[in-house]
C-alpha cells in the first residue's frame, strides 16, 4: 500500500506540464513544474487549483492550545505556491486562529481568503441583518485584509438577506467576490435557482470521484453562467480513504502525474473544466505538500476520468 507519508517524496517530484481538459480541446499548458491555476470568470483573478480548507481536522486542532501544526500547514501552503484558504465563522476557532497565524507569518495579504456568513436560524429561519453585518465585520477584523477576497452565504442561509448584504459590500469595494455554498443534497434545487437569477462570482459545493451528482446540472450551469466553483470534500471527507484502504495507487496514474491517492482524487476534481479550486482540509504539513502535488503536472482527459471512476468503483 502506498500511503500519503510513503509517497511524499514522489509528490514533490511531480512536475510535468499541466493541461485543462475541455470537451472541445485542451487549454494551454503552463511551463513545466508550475502550479495549475484557474481564473474566477467574473474578475479574471487567478488562483492555484488546490488550496486549504479549515473544517474537519484543521478545526479540531484550532480548538486546542497548541496550534503549531496549523502554523506549519499555513506556511507550507504558501511555500508550495498555494494561496486559497477557505474558512467560516461556523468552523469553530478556525477563522480566528488562521487570522492570527497569518498575521504572525506575514501572510495576511498573500492568502486568498474565502470566508462565509450565516446567522440564519435552523430549518430555514430568517437572518437578522445586524447580526449578519456584525459577523462579517468580525471576519474583516480577524483576517485583516481589505478588500476581502471572497465571502459566501454558508449553506444557503436566508440568501435574500445575507446575499443582499454581500452585494452591498461588493459594490462598496470591501469584498471582491461573493457567492453561496451548500453541501446538502436537499439544497441542490434551490442552489440551481439562485445560480440562474443572482449575479454570483462563485459557488461552493461538494464534489468527488464517488460523488458526481454536480456534473449533471450545477457544474454545467456554472460554466454557462461564468460562475467560479470551489469544491469542498474532494476526498468525501473520510469516505474515499476508507474505500482505498489496503489498495495501491494504480500504475497508470503516473500517466497524469498522480503519485498518491490524494493526488488522484484531486486531479479528478480539478480536471473538470468548471472547477476553479479544490480546498481539502488538513492540519498536517506533509499532507499539504501531497495535496499541492495534485495541482502540478498533467491532468486526466475524459477517457482517463472514466477509467479512474471505474477503478475506484471497483474497489
Amino acid at each position: 500500500m502506498i500511503s500519503r507519508r510513503d509517497t511524499l517524496k514522489l509528490c514533490l517530484a511531480a512536475g510535468a506540464a499541466a493541461t485543462l481538459p475541455l470537451s472541445t480541446g485542451l487549454l494551454a499548458q503552463p511551463p513545466r513544474g508550475e502550479l495549475i491555476t484557474r481564473a474566477i470568470p467574473s474578475t479574471g483573478v487567478r488562483v492555484p487549483a488546490v488550496g486549504l480548507g479549515s473544517s474537519a481536522t484543521f478545526a479540531s486542532v484550532a480548538r486546542s492550545e497548541d496550534v503549531a501544526a496549523l502554523r506549519e500547514v499555513l506556511q507550507t501552503l504558501v511555500d508550495e505556491g498555494g494561496r486559497v484558504f477557505d474558512t467560516a465563522p461556523g468552523y469553530g476557532a478556525s477563522e480566528a486562529v488562521a487570522g492570527e497565524l497569518a498575521a504572525e507569518l506575514g501572510l495576511s495579504e498573500t492568502l486568498f481568503w474565502a470566508t462565509k456568513v450565516n446567522v440564519a436560524g435552523r430549518n430555514g429561519g430568517s437572518a437578522d441583518p445586524e447580526a449578519a453585518r456584525e459577523q462579517i465585520e468580525t471576519s474583516f477584523r480577524r483576517l485583516d485584509k481589505t478588500p476581502l477576497d471572497l465571502i459566501q452565504v454558508h449553506n444557503l442561509g436566508d440568501v435574500p438577506t445575507q446575499l443582499g448584504l454581500l452585494k452591498e459590500l461588493r459594490e462598496e469595494g470591501r469584498v471582491r467576490h461573493i457567492g453561496v455554498t451548500t453541501t446538502f443534497e436537499r439544497h441542490y434545487e434551490a442552489l440551481e435557482q439562485i445560480m440562474e437569477r443572482e449575479p454570483l462570482d462563485t459557488v461552493g459545493i461538494d464534489y468527488a470521484i464517488d460523488n458526481r451528482f454536480m456534473e449533471e446540472r450545477i457544474l454545467p450551469l456554472a460554466r454557462d453562467r461564468g460562475i467560479g466553483v470551489l469544491v469542498y470534500a474532494p476526498f468525501g471527507r473520510t469516505r474515499l480513504w476508507e474505500r482505498v484502504r489496503g489498495h495501491e495507487v494504480p500504475d497508470w496514474a503516473a500517466e497524469f502525474d498522480a503519485h498518491s491517492w490524494a493526488q488522484l482524487f484531486l486531479k479528478f476534481v480539478i480536471s473538470h473544466p468548471a472547477v476553479t479550486v479544490a480546498t481539502p482540509a488538513t492540519s498536517r504539513a506533509r499532507h499539504m505538500i501531497d495535496n499541492m502535488g495534485g495541482a502540478r503536472g498533467e491532468l486526466p482527459d475524459e477517457a482517463m476520468r472514466r477509467r479512474m471512476i471505474a477503478h475506484v468503483e471497483g474497489l
